[in-house]
């Protein structure tokens, strides 16, 4: 069966005059979406179009379906990143990866995340700073998530764990570090009532990703009483993602920062 071109085969062609121009641009826009079977259809351009890249929600796909589509993403652009694993998924990702020496195979069991990579693929490290903070241990997976996706798009993260208004005394040294390390954007994480994101808005100068959680129970369960609280924060600056949407708070912080970044590199050259 005949191999599936590559952008590497379109810019070899294109160097060695074998393809025009208009010819070149036509094959890299058809490469920019890739079908896997009759089951997806990739996004491989999207890193380049939006620095974001194809994060595969693997919840809600069989195991076969998630690492073929895995695969593929390996295959096209040296990276594929399986959000919302479980043991099954982790499993069929061994099975198909692990023993396969071109690829290196990262799990992040807390974050629920599987990142596959070509041994030969190469993330530069983009200058931008995320802070993320969880309110109680019971919002770590959730803030683990956003951790994991802001260093996938190139992001140094620092990161505080159970420093929720409950005892709020473990606040102050958390943002007293975030805050030395000049951080770009702050990550906020919290269930219950969603009381944290307001207090860190109230107290720093950076753009606050709230993600309330559904460890509530009772009135509000499900994360409704902690999503109310923070769209209704009177602290402004705070920006509200879905209920344990880890993976949007990861990905719109490490944008900002990514930015910032590339803003003040600019200014320095």
């Amino acid at each position: 069966m005949e191999r599936e071109i590559s952008v590497r085969d379109v810019l070899e062609k294109l160097a060695k005059g074998k393809i025009s121009v208009d010819e070149a641009e036509k094959l890299l826009k058809l490469f920019l979406i890739q079908e896997v079977g009759n089951i997806a259809k990739l996004d491989v351009g999207r890193e380049h179009r939006r620095g974001l890249p194809e994060i595969i929600l693997a919840e809600g796909k069989t195991p076969e379906d998630a690492v073929a589509i895995a695969s593929k993403l390996v295959e096209n652009s040296g990276r594929a990143i399986l959000s919302r694993i479980n043991n099954e998924h982790i499993k069929a990702v061994h099975k198909k990866f692990q023993r396969d020496p071109s690829t290196t195979v990262h799990i992040h069991e807390s974050a629920r995340i599987a990142v596959i990579r070509s041994r030969d693929y190469h993330a530069d490290k983009s200058g931008g700073k995320v802070g993320i903070l969880a309110a109680g241990t019971s919002d770590i997976p959730v803030a683990e998530e956003a951790k994991v996706i802001a260093e996938e798009m190139g992001c140094e993260t620092v990161t505080a764990y159970d420093v929720g208004v409950a005892g709020i005394h473990r606040l102050f040294p958390a943002l007293k570090e975030a805050i030395e390390k000049d951080i770009d954007v702050v990550v906020v994480v919290a269930g219950r009532e969603g009381a944290l994101p307001s207090v860190v808005a109230g107290l720093v100068d950076v753009p606050v990703i709230g993600v309330p959680t559904s460890t509530g129970y009772g009135v509000g369960e499900k994360g409704m009483s902690a999503l109310t609280a923070m769209l209704q924060a009177c602290a402004l600056g705070i920006t509200v993602v879905n209920i344990d949407g880890g993976v949007a708070a990861g990905s719109a912080a490490a944008l900002m920062a990514n930015r910032v970044a590339r803003k003040t590199r600019s200014k320095s050259d």
